[in-house]
């Protein structure tokens, strides 16, 4: 089986908070008849578009990959690990919290049993734009309840302004919300576990409010846990172009690279890559080929696909993220001189 960089098609999934518009990302979603919030570009339901499993779903795929897809440290893992999504909100996203590995394996077993880690980056981002991630310090039960009720609860959270190029980490347990006016790429672990706390007294189609997990939340929010939502970036080395790493914990670590006709690199053999485009375009060159991309677009590298170079014909910006040897990861970067302090500013472990 020839290995090959592959793309994967966007689902797009309505969101009562999205957009009419995916521009520019996606030029051709104008004027849509629903708002949409999200494109999912690892969901198990997306279509493969290239290569060797073209036109199966990358559920149905990933069960037929060997290992020199997979890598050799996932070659037993049952699901697919890694979700990607663009966020377009038009309007703020409920205030909600995710479940951890543990909650979810004990009361979300129907769900997946898996909990909820993620991370954003800010691809655009208009004036005013803000997430709301981790709780003030007083915050208790108590006040959390309170908050809801006499719907103040944007005053119990740490605001952060967004401006393009930030990352933002959410570990699982830290309540949060994503305002209006910007493009996030979300990295989380293959989880949709989500227990909405306050949903700005909105209605769905059907004239009837969205369902609240209230209980649920209380249950798995950290209250008291130290708020570093918004990380710093750590420089890689890198021949010719910029690497940077924006986050990384046990289910995911994510690169930026930008700013090169031409980035060169070599797969490795423990995990694939998922590459998402963010600007640009141009060419995935390997010994199986080439093969054109342009902004928007998810692919998969193949673990043994060895060298391989992006050839980019405009500006290119791309987010490389993949299952981490973490051990492993923060022995080379403490290898570079980087101290445990530089590092903790980006792994939270």
């Amino acid at each position: 089986m020839r290995l090959e960089p592959t793309r994967i098609e966007p689902i797009f999934s309505p969101r009562i908070w999205g957009v009419r518009s995916l521009a520019p990302l996606f030029p051709e979603k104008s004027n849509l008849a629903e708002p949409v919030g999200e494109a999912w570009l690892t969901g198990v339901d997306c279509k493969i578009a290239t290569g060797p499993f073209a036109g199966k779903t990358l559920g149905a795929a990933w069960r037929e990959m060997p290992v020199e897809w997979r890598g050799t440290r996932l070659a037993s893992a049952a699901d697919f690990p890694l979700l990607i999504k663009f966020i377009f909100p038009a309007d703020k996203l409920s205030v909600q919290v995710h479940p951890d590995d543990a909650y979810a394996s004990a009361h979300e077993k129907a769900a997946g049993g898996r909990g909820k880690t993620e991370m954003w980056h800010a691809i655009s981002a208009g004036p005013g734009a803000k997430v709301l991630v981790g709780l003030i310090r007083k915050t208790d039960e108590v006040s959390f309840l309170r908050a809801i009720e006499t719907q103040t609860i944007e005053d119990i959270f740490v605001h952060w302004r967004v401006q393009p190029g930030d990352t933002f980490f959410v570990p699982a347990g830290t309540p949060h919300t994503i305002g209006p006016g910007m493009i996030l790429c979300e990295v989380q672990q293959y989880s949709d576990l989500t227990y909405r706390v306050y949903d700005y007294g909105r209605v769905d189609a059907h004239g009837k409010p969205r369902e609240l997990h209230i209980e649920k939340a209380l249950d798995v929010i950290e209250f008291g846990r130290p708020i570093h939502a918004k990380v710093s970036r750590i420089r890689l080395p890198a021949h010719g172009f910029q690497k940077y790493l924006l986050a990384a914990c046990p289910y995911f670590a994510t690169e930026r690279w930008k700013d090169s006709a031409r980035m060169e690199s070599h797969s490795d053999s423990e995990h694939f890559d998922l590459f998402v485009i963010l600007t640009g375009s141009g060419d995935f060159a390997s010994d199986g080929g080439t093969a054109k991309y342009q902004s928007g677009e998810c692919w998969l590298i193949p673990a043994g696909l060895g060298d391989f170079a992006i050839n980019a014909k405009e500006p290119t910006k791309i987010l490389r993220t993949y299952v981490p040897d973490l051990p492993k990861l923060r022995a080379g970067l403490e290898q570079r001189g980087l101290s445990w302090q530089d590092i903790a500013k980006t792994l939270f472990d």
